[in-house]
């Protein structure tokens, strides 16, 4: 992506932001005007480029590369972790930790292998009680991070610093919470895709099957019989509406009281709460994973439920990633915010202007509401957003999958992958994936990076 090095932000009445002003957005202002082309030459480069660096072309890569914008701001960052405070065998180690939370075990297998690479010792892998305990110090945060980021306070941060034979500094810690949180997330990304074991390089069998109806194919071919084409071509047509209205209403409208936009994020919250998940997971534990787990029946907890008292909202403009969270992460981890900083721009604004079958289509405002309801669901808040899209755009089977990828991604079944949006292409649900992943990153690290801040003043 080209992206200037001073960008300017959208300008006022755009359809991009509407009449209420300047959006906050989730990055640096940074923008692009491009419409990337989906798959072709630059997709196929790109997995050759990494097959040539890493040997082998793994089926995270092979799937991202349906979107090889995204995909090199993806491997600009892997490629930059080696530098930083913590020597690889630790990083290896911590992202097995990571992977385990959610009991991904294509993550956890795929690191132990690198661990051994890189040098690290066997024993370890029999477990976390074998692990030295400055990593296993690490449990606590690594638990609240995956699950409920929202209880991380500055006395976790203290407790980590706090001078002794098993602590850590606070360049390493900053570290440990980047790798922390990409690897829940990317977790999160695996299970979305359904993601598969590489025991082969077959490309048609790295992760599920495009929904029955997806791929521009007529509903008419409908070939399980039944209404679902019908129903899911007339899924299509409310929606493409619906945003059109919305965009029509932005650009006539004065805009939303304050009042009003905090009485609808609180009721988008409330609703959250109503959105199931799955309650399909295996309660057996591969040994490979449950070896790295304490406490492994914490998970996700809704952000409020009745009756409980609540942790505040956090509201965006008062910790940001453009104002806080970037340079604290440059002072502390040099370039690693700057690279942070390009995943996220380059997914926020990717598009390729198209819906389903259709062409020329604005999805900003989509794209924003799948941003800001992955939010949502950690209790973060935007002022200046008007939650009522949400509701306007996201069906109840695709908030079903967000909530389910977003929080407790092991509990991701084909069948809600398949529920939602059943027109749309594959690679459009890859594309709302690695919304979901830098969402999910996103969020946790403003609760962590938060802390820290707190620690530090």
């Amino acid at each position: 992506m080209e992206t200037s090095k001073h960008p300017q932000p959208p300008r006022a009445g755009s359809r991009e932001m509407g009449s209420r002003g300047h959006r906050r957005c989730p990055f640096r202002r940074g923008t692009s005007n491009g419409i990337p082309q989906e798959g072709g030459e630059s997709s196929l480069h790109q997995l050759l480029g990494t097959f040539v660096s890493a040997g082998r072309v793994d089926h995270v890569t092979m799937v991202m590369g349906l979107h090889p914008q995204y995909l090199s701001s993806f491997w600009k960052y892997l490629l930059l972790r080696m530098d930083g405070p913590l020597p690889y065998h630790k990083r290896h180690y911590i992202a097995i930790m990571a992977a385990a939370r959610h009991r991904c075990s294509y993550l956890v297998g795929l690191h132990m292998g690198e661990f051994l690479q890189v040098g690290g010792n066997p024993a370890w892998l029999q477990g976390l009680h074998c692990a030295p305990q400055k990593l296993r110090n690490l449990n606590e945060i690594n638990k609240l991070l995956a699950h409920r980021p929202w209880l991380i306070t500055k006395e976790h941060i203290e407790a980590l610093l706090k001078p002794g034979e098993d602590s850590w500094s606070l360049a390493e810690l900053v570290q440990a919470l980047v790798l922390l949180t990409h690897y829940h997330s990317l977790a999160s990304f695996v299970f979305g895709c359904g993601i598969k074991p590489e025991e082969d390089q077959d490309v048609e069998n790295s992760c599920w099957a495009p929904s029955p109806h997806s791929d521009s194919s007529p509903a008419s071919d409908d070939t399980t019989g039944g209404s679902g084409g019908t129903d899911a071509m007339r899924e299509l047509e409310v929606l493409m509406e619906r945003m059109k209205l919305l965009q029509e209403n932005q650009l006539e409208e004065e805009g939303v009281t304050q009042e009003e936009m905090a009485t609808r994020f609180e009721l988008e919250k409330t609703e959250s709460l109503l959105v199931p998940s799955s309650d399909i997971l295996d309660p057996s534990l591969q040994s490979n994973i449950r070896c790295f787990l304490e406490d492994p029946e914490f998970g996700y907890k809704d952000f409020t439920r009745r009756g409980e008292q609540a942790p505040p909202t956090f509201r965006a403009q008062d910790y940001t990633w453009e104002d806080h969270g970037y340079s604290l992460i440059n002072r502390l981890y040099p370039d690693v915010g700057q690279l942070l900083d390009e995943k996220f721009q380059v997914v926020y604004n990717l598009t390729y202007n198209t819906i389903a079958m259709h062409c020329g289509v604005d999805t900003s405002m989509l794209r924003r509401a799948i941003w800001n309801y992955v939010h949502c669901v950690f209790g973060i808040r935007y002022d200046d957003y008007d939650y009522g899209e949400v509701n306007q755009l996201l069906e109840r089977n695709l908030k079903i999958y967000i909530k389910t990828v977003a929080c407790y991604p092991e509990k991701t079944t084909k069948q809600i992958y398949t529920q939602f949006w059943r027109h749309f292409k594959h690679s459009e649900k890859v594309h709302i994936n690695l919304l979901l992943l830098e969402a999910r990153m996103q969020a946790a690290l403003l609760y962590a990076l938060r802390a820290v801040t707190r620690y530090m003043t």
